[in-house]
Protein backbone atom coordinates (compact mmCIF):
# COMPACT_ATOMS: atom_id res chain seq x y z
CA UNK A 1 0.00 0.00 0.00
CA UNK A 2 1.27 3.51 -0.79
CA UNK A 3 2.46 5.39 2.24
CA UNK A 4 1.58 8.99 3.12
CA UNK A 5 5.08 10.11 2.17
CA UNK A 6 4.63 8.69 -1.31
CA UNK A 7 1.25 10.29 -1.82
CA UNK A 8 2.29 13.83 -0.91
CA UNK A 9 0.23 16.14 1.30
CA UNK A 10 -3.33 15.32 2.22
CA UNK A 11 -5.64 16.61 -0.45
CA UNK A 12 -3.16 16.16 -3.29
CA UNK A 13 -5.34 13.66 -5.12
CA UNK A 14 -8.39 15.82 -4.51
CA UNK A 15 -6.65 18.86 -6.02
CA UNK A 16 -5.73 16.84 -9.12
CA UNK A 17 -9.34 15.72 -9.49
CA UNK A 18 -10.55 19.29 -9.03
CA UNK A 19 -8.15 20.42 -11.76
CA UNK A 20 -9.45 17.79 -14.16
CA UNK A 21 -13.02 18.90 -13.48
CA UNK A 22 -12.20 22.59 -13.95
CA UNK A 23 -10.30 22.07 -17.21
CA UNK A 24 -13.08 19.82 -18.51
CA UNK A 25 -15.65 22.45 -17.56
CA UNK A 26 -13.65 25.09 -19.44
CA UNK A 27 -13.60 22.90 -22.54
CA UNK A 28 -17.31 22.07 -22.32
CA UNK A 29 -18.32 25.70 -21.79
CA UNK A 30 -16.27 26.84 -24.77
CA UNK A 31 -18.23 24.36 -26.90
CA UNK A 32 -21.53 25.52 -25.35
CA UNK A 33 -20.72 29.16 -26.05
CA UNK A 34 -19.80 28.20 -29.62
CA UNK A 35 -22.94 26.17 -30.29
CA UNK A 36 -25.10 27.45 -33.14
CA UNK A 37 -22.59 30.10 -34.25
CA UNK A 38 -19.77 30.45 -36.73
CA UNK A 39 -17.06 30.36 -34.07
CA UNK A 40 -13.57 28.98 -33.61
CA UNK A 41 -13.24 27.24 -30.23
CA UNK A 42 -10.11 25.40 -31.36
CA UNK A 43 -7.84 28.02 -29.82
CA UNK A 44 -9.40 27.60 -26.38
CA UNK A 45 -9.27 23.82 -26.60
CA UNK A 46 -5.63 23.93 -27.69
CA UNK A 47 -4.75 26.18 -24.75
CA UNK A 48 -6.46 23.81 -22.31
CA UNK A 49 -4.68 20.83 -23.83
CA UNK A 50 -1.36 22.68 -23.55
CA UNK A 51 -1.93 23.41 -19.85
CA UNK A 52 -2.86 19.80 -19.12
CA UNK A 53 0.06 18.39 -21.09
CA UNK A 54 2.53 20.81 -19.53
CA UNK A 55 1.25 20.05 -16.04
CA UNK A 56 1.53 16.29 -16.55
CA UNK A 57 5.02 16.62 -17.98
CA UNK A 58 6.06 18.83 -15.08
CA UNK A 59 4.75 16.35 -12.56
CA UNK A 60 6.69 13.47 -14.10
CA UNK A 61 9.94 15.32 -14.76
CA UNK A 62 9.72 17.16 -11.43
CA UNK A 63 9.72 13.84 -9.62
CA UNK A 64 12.70 12.48 -11.57
CA UNK A 65 14.95 15.47 -12.36
CA UNK A 66 13.51 18.67 -10.87
CA UNK A 67 16.58 20.90 -11.15
CA UNK A 68 17.59 19.76 -14.62
CA UNK A 69 14.04 20.02 -15.96
CA UNK A 70 13.50 23.50 -14.56
CA UNK A 71 16.84 24.65 -16.00
CA UNK A 72 16.07 23.25 -19.44
CA UNK A 73 12.61 24.84 -19.33
CA UNK A 74 14.14 28.23 -18.48
CA UNK A 75 16.66 28.01 -21.31
CA UNK A 76 14.04 26.80 -23.80
CA UNK A 77 11.69 29.66 -22.91
CA UNK A 78 14.50 32.17 -23.22
CA UNK A 79 15.52 30.87 -26.65
CA UNK A 80 11.95 30.58 -27.93
CA UNK A 81 11.24 34.20 -27.05
CA UNK A 82 13.84 35.31 -29.59
CA UNK A 83 13.84 32.58 -32.26
CA UNK A 84 10.44 33.50 -33.70
CA UNK A 85 9.36 36.92 -34.79
CA UNK A 86 7.09 38.62 -32.24
CA UNK A 87 7.92 36.05 -29.58
CA UNK A 88 6.36 32.71 -30.49
CA UNK A 89 4.85 30.93 -33.50
CA UNK A 90 1.48 32.37 -34.43
CA UNK A 91 2.13 36.01 -33.55
CA UNK A 92 0.73 38.13 -36.35
CA UNK A 93 0.33 41.67 -35.09
CA UNK A 94 2.75 44.38 -36.15
CA UNK A 95 4.28 46.67 -33.56
CA UNK A 96 3.03 49.83 -35.23
CA UNK A 97 -0.58 48.71 -35.53
CA UNK A 98 -1.58 46.43 -32.67
CA UNK A 99 0.06 47.14 -29.30
CA UNK A 100 0.52 44.12 -27.09
CA UNK A 101 2.17 41.67 -29.49
CA UNK A 102 5.18 41.49 -27.18
CA UNK A 103 3.01 39.89 -24.50
CA UNK A 104 3.78 36.39 -25.76
CA UNK A 105 7.53 36.89 -25.62
CA UNK A 106 7.29 38.65 -22.25
CA UNK A 107 5.20 35.78 -20.90
CA UNK A 108 7.82 33.26 -21.98
CA UNK A 109 10.57 35.29 -20.33
CA UNK A 110 8.62 35.54 -17.08
CA UNK A 111 8.24 31.76 -17.14
CA UNK A 112 11.97 31.48 -17.86
CA UNK A 113 12.74 33.60 -14.81
CA UNK A 114 10.36 31.54 -12.68
CA UNK A 115 11.79 28.21 -13.83
CA UNK A 116 15.37 29.42 -13.28
CA UNK A 117 14.53 30.62 -9.77
CA UNK A 118 12.77 27.34 -8.96
CA UNK A 119 15.86 25.46 -10.11
CA UNK A 120 18.04 27.76 -7.99
CA UNK A 121 15.90 27.12 -4.92
CA UNK A 122 16.28 23.37 -5.49
CA UNK A 123 20.00 23.34 -6.28
CA UNK A 124 22.40 22.16 -3.59
CA UNK A 125 25.54 24.03 -4.72
CA UNK A 126 25.84 27.76 -4.09
CA UNK A 127 27.64 28.34 -7.38
CA UNK A 128 24.80 26.70 -9.31
CA UNK A 129 22.19 28.72 -7.45
CA UNK A 130 24.05 31.92 -8.29
CA UNK A 131 24.30 30.98 -11.97
CA UNK A 132 20.61 30.15 -12.19
CA UNK A 133 19.64 33.46 -10.63
CA UNK A 134 21.86 35.19 -13.17
CA UNK A 135 19.83 33.36 -15.82
CA UNK A 136 16.64 34.77 -14.29
CA UNK A 137 18.18 38.24 -14.37
CA UNK A 138 19.11 37.70 -18.02
CA UNK A 139 15.48 36.88 -18.78
CA UNK A 140 14.44 40.17 -17.21
CA UNK A 141 16.98 42.09 -19.30
CA UNK A 142 15.88 40.20 -22.41
CA UNK A 143 12.35 41.54 -21.92
CA UNK A 144 13.73 45.01 -22.55
CA UNK A 145 15.13 43.69 -25.82
CA UNK A 146 11.58 42.77 -26.82
CA UNK A 147 10.42 46.26 -25.92
CA UNK A 148 8.42 45.08 -22.90
CA UNK A 149 9.06 47.18 -19.82
CA UNK A 150 6.20 45.38 -18.06
CA UNK A 151 7.82 42.01 -18.84
CA UNK A 152 11.12 43.22 -17.41
CA UNK A 153 9.42 44.46 -14.24
CA UNK A 154 7.48 41.19 -13.90
CA UNK A 155 10.62 39.05 -14.31
CA UNK A 156 12.51 41.15 -11.78
CA UNK A 157 9.54 40.82 -9.44
CA UNK A 158 9.69 37.03 -9.74
CA UNK A 159 13.41 37.07 -8.92
CA UNK A 160 12.92 39.34 -5.90
CA UNK A 161 9.97 37.27 -4.66
CA UNK A 162 12.07 34.12 -4.96
CA UNK A 163 14.84 35.65 -2.86
CA UNK A 164 12.40 36.97 -0.26
CA UNK A 165 10.48 33.68 -0.03
CA UNK A 166 13.51 31.99 1.55
CA UNK A 167 12.44 33.67 4.82
CA UNK A 168 8.75 32.84 4.51
CA UNK A 169 7.47 29.93 6.59
CA UNK A 170 3.73 30.01 5.85
CA UNK A 171 2.81 29.80 2.19
CA UNK A 172 -0.96 30.29 2.43
CA UNK A 173 -0.96 34.04 3.23
CA UNK A 174 1.61 34.67 0.50
CA UNK A 175 -0.39 32.72 -2.09
CA UNK A 176 -3.54 34.55 -1.02
CA UNK A 177 -1.73 37.84 -1.58
CA UNK A 178 -0.69 36.73 -5.07
CA UNK A 179 -4.29 35.79 -5.89
CA UNK A 180 -5.44 39.19 -4.65
CA UNK A 181 -2.86 40.96 -6.84
CA UNK A 182 -4.05 39.11 -9.95
CA UNK A 183 -7.67 39.91 -9.07
CA UNK A 184 -6.91 43.60 -8.61
CA UNK A 185 -5.31 43.80 -12.06
CA UNK A 186 -8.32 42.08 -13.62
CA UNK A 187 -10.62 44.51 -11.83
CA UNK A 188 -8.52 47.45 -12.98
CA UNK A 189 -8.74 46.41 -16.63
CA UNK A 190 -12.52 46.17 -16.33
CA UNK A 191 -12.67 49.59 -14.65
CA UNK A 192 -10.60 51.11 -17.45
CA UNK A 193 -12.77 49.44 -20.08
CA UNK A 194 -15.96 50.76 -18.47
CA UNK A 195 -14.43 54.21 -17.90
CA UNK A 196 -15.39 54.31 -14.21
CA UNK A 197 -12.05 55.56 -12.89
CA UNK A 198 -11.35 59.23 -12.11
CA UNK A 199 -10.33 61.21 -15.19
CA UNK A 200 -6.81 61.87 -13.94
CA UNK A 201 -6.13 58.22 -13.20
CA UNK A 202 -7.59 57.12 -16.53
CA UNK A 203 -5.41 59.60 -18.40
CA UNK A 204 -2.28 58.44 -16.57
CA UNK A 205 -3.04 54.80 -17.38
CA UNK A 206 -3.93 55.41 -21.01
CA UNK A 207 -0.38 56.58 -21.74
CA UNK A 208 1.44 53.30 -21.02
CA UNK A 209 -1.54 51.18 -22.10
CA UNK A 210 -2.00 53.14 -25.37
CA UNK A 211 -5.33 54.45 -26.58
CA UNK A 212 -5.63 51.61 -29.10
CA UNK A 213 -5.58 48.97 -26.39
CA UNK A 214 -8.08 50.88 -24.26
CA UNK A 215 -10.47 51.05 -27.21
CA UNK A 216 -10.13 47.28 -27.66
CA UNK A 217 -10.99 46.82 -24.00
CA UNK A 218 -14.00 49.08 -24.37
CA UNK A 219 -15.23 47.02 -27.31
CA UNK A 220 -14.80 43.83 -25.28
CA UNK A 221 -16.69 45.28 -22.30
CA UNK A 222 -19.50 46.47 -24.59
CA UNK A 223 -19.81 43.05 -26.21
CA UNK A 224 -19.80 41.40 -22.79
CA UNK A 225 -22.63 43.67 -21.68
CA UNK A 226 -24.67 42.78 -24.76
CA UNK A 227 -24.11 39.03 -24.36
CA UNK A 228 -23.55 38.46 -20.62
CA UNK A 229 -24.25 34.73 -20.39
CA UNK A 230 -22.69 32.92 -23.36
CA UNK A 231 -20.74 35.79 -24.84
CA UNK A 232 -20.36 36.23 -28.59
CA UNK A 233 -18.57 32.90 -29.05
CA UNK A 234 -14.88 31.96 -29.09
CA UNK A 235 -12.81 33.62 -31.79
CA UNK A 236 -15.46 36.17 -32.87
CA UNK A 237 -14.01 39.30 -31.29
CA UNK A 238 -12.18 40.29 -34.47
CA UNK A 239 -15.35 40.34 -36.57
CA UNK A 240 -17.49 42.20 -34.03
CA UNK A 241 -15.00 44.73 -32.65
CA UNK A 242 -15.04 48.00 -34.58
CA UNK A 243 -11.56 48.86 -33.34
CA UNK A 244 -10.11 45.54 -34.49
CA UNK A 245 -11.79 45.92 -37.89
CA UNK A 246 -10.24 49.35 -38.38
CA UNK A 247 -6.76 48.15 -37.41
CA UNK A 248 -4.41 47.04 -40.17
CA UNK A 249 -2.92 43.56 -39.53
CA UNK A 250 -4.91 43.20 -36.31
CA UNK A 251 -4.52 39.90 -34.48
CA UNK A 252 -8.20 40.03 -33.50
CA UNK A 253 -7.56 39.96 -29.75
CA UNK A 254 -8.64 42.47 -27.09
CA UNK A 255 -5.24 42.05 -25.37
CA UNK A 256 -6.74 41.13 -22.00
CA UNK A 257 -7.57 37.55 -21.09
CA UNK A 258 -10.38 38.40 -18.59
CA UNK A 259 -12.01 40.81 -21.04
CA UNK A 260 -11.65 38.34 -23.90
CA UNK A 261 -13.34 35.67 -21.80
CA UNK A 262 -16.10 38.08 -20.82
CA UNK A 263 -16.73 39.08 -24.43
CA UNK A 264 -16.45 35.65 -26.03
CA UNK A 265 -17.69 33.29 -23.29
CA UNK A 266 -19.65 35.50 -20.92
CA UNK A 267 -19.58 35.64 -17.16
CA UNK A 268 -19.31 31.85 -16.90
CA UNK A 269 -16.12 31.93 -18.95
CA UNK A 270 -14.63 34.56 -16.62
CA UNK A 271 -15.52 32.49 -13.56
CA UNK A 272 -13.95 29.39 -15.09
CA UNK A 273 -10.78 31.33 -15.96
CA UNK A 274 -10.56 32.52 -12.36
CA UNK A 275 -11.22 29.00 -11.12
CA UNK A 276 -8.37 27.63 -13.25
CA UNK A 277 -5.93 30.17 -11.81
CA UNK A 278 -7.19 29.49 -8.30
CA UNK A 279 -6.71 25.77 -8.84
CA UNK A 280 -3.07 26.29 -9.80
CA UNK A 281 -2.47 28.25 -6.60
CA UNK A 282 -4.30 25.61 -4.57
CA UNK A 283 -2.12 22.89 -6.08
CA UNK A 284 0.94 24.89 -5.05
CA UNK A 285 -0.41 25.29 -1.51
CA UNK A 286 -0.79 21.52 -1.19
CA UNK A 287 2.58 20.83 -2.79
CA UNK A 288 5.13 18.68 -0.90
CA UNK A 289 7.94 20.90 -2.20
CA UNK A 290 9.68 23.59 -0.18
CA UNK A 291 7.93 26.90 0.38
CA UNK A 292 10.59 28.82 -1.57
CA UNK A 293 9.96 26.71 -4.66
CA UNK A 294 6.19 26.97 -4.26
CA UNK A 295 6.14 30.74 -3.80
CA UNK A 296 8.57 31.25 -6.67
CA UNK A 297 6.29 29.33 -9.00
CA UNK A 298 3.28 31.17 -7.60
CA UNK A 299 4.95 34.53 -8.22
CA UNK A 300 5.78 33.56 -11.81
CA UNK A 301 2.23 32.38 -12.50
CA UNK A 302 0.81 35.55 -10.93
CA UNK A 303 3.15 37.70 -13.02
CA UNK A 304 1.95 35.82 -16.10
CA UNK A 305 -1.66 36.41 -15.02
CA UNK A 306 -0.95 40.13 -14.67
CA UNK A 307 0.65 40.27 -18.12
CA UNK A 308 -2.28 38.36 -19.61
CA UNK A 309 -4.64 40.85 -17.98
CA UNK A 310 -3.15 43.68 -20.03
CA UNK A 311 -1.80 41.72 -23.02
CA UNK A 312 -2.25 38.64 -25.16
CA UNK A 313 0.21 36.25 -23.50
CA UNK A 314 -2.33 33.45 -23.03
CA UNK A 315 -3.21 33.45 -26.72
CA UNK A 316 -0.16 31.28 -27.47
CA UNK A 317 0.09 27.57 -26.69
CA UNK A 318 3.81 27.63 -25.71
CA UNK A 319 2.99 30.11 -22.94
CA UNK A 320 0.07 28.12 -21.56
CA UNK A 321 2.09 24.91 -21.77
CA UNK A 322 4.94 26.59 -19.92
CA UNK A 323 2.59 27.73 -17.18
CA UNK A 324 1.32 24.18 -16.73
CA UNK A 325 4.87 22.83 -16.75
CA UNK A 326 6.00 25.25 -14.04
CA UNK A 327 3.01 24.41 -11.84
CA UNK A 328 3.65 20.71 -12.35
CA UNK A 329 7.33 21.04 -11.44
CA UNK A 330 6.55 22.95 -8.26
CA UNK A 331 3.91 20.45 -7.15
CA UNK A 332 5.58 17.17 -8.19
CA UNK A 333 5.47 14.24 -5.80
CA UNK A 334 8.58 12.84 -4.21
CA UNK A 335 10.21 9.73 -5.71
CA UNK A 336 9.06 6.54 -4.05
CA UNK A 337 11.57 5.39 -1.46
CA UNK A 338 13.46 8.69 -1.15
CA UNK A 339 13.30 8.47 2.61
CA UNK A 340 11.48 11.77 3.09
CA UNK A 341 9.33 12.17 6.19
CA UNK A 342 5.62 11.88 5.80
CA UNK A 343 4.17 15.35 5.22
CA UNK A 344 1.38 16.36 7.52
CA UNK A 345 -0.80 19.43 7.91
CA UNK A 346 1.92 21.30 9.78
CA UNK A 347 5.04 20.03 8.04
CA UNK A 348 4.55 20.81 4.36
CA UNK A 349 6.35 24.15 4.64
CA UNK A 350 9.44 22.53 6.20
CA UNK A 351 10.02 19.89 3.55
CA UNK A 352 13.16 20.22 1.43
CA UNK A 353 12.92 20.32 -2.34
Amino acid sequence: MTSAAERGPAGGNASDAAGAVILAACAIWSLISAAGRETRPEGVLLALLAVAAGFACGRVCGTLLPVATATVAALASLVMAFVWRNGVPGATAASDTAPGYTGAGAGLLVLAAGAACCAAAAASRESLRFSLRLLALAAACASLGLGSTAGCAASLGVLLCSLASARVRRRLPALAGLALAAGLVAGLTWAVARDVLPDGLTASLEGPLTGHRVRLWQDAAELAGQHPLRGIGPGRFAELSSTAQRTLHSDGKPHSAPLQQAAEQGVVGVLLLGAAFGWLLYVLWRSPRATQVVLTAGAALTALAVLSGVGNALSFAPVTAGAGLLAGLASARRPIGDGAPAPGPGTADRLPY
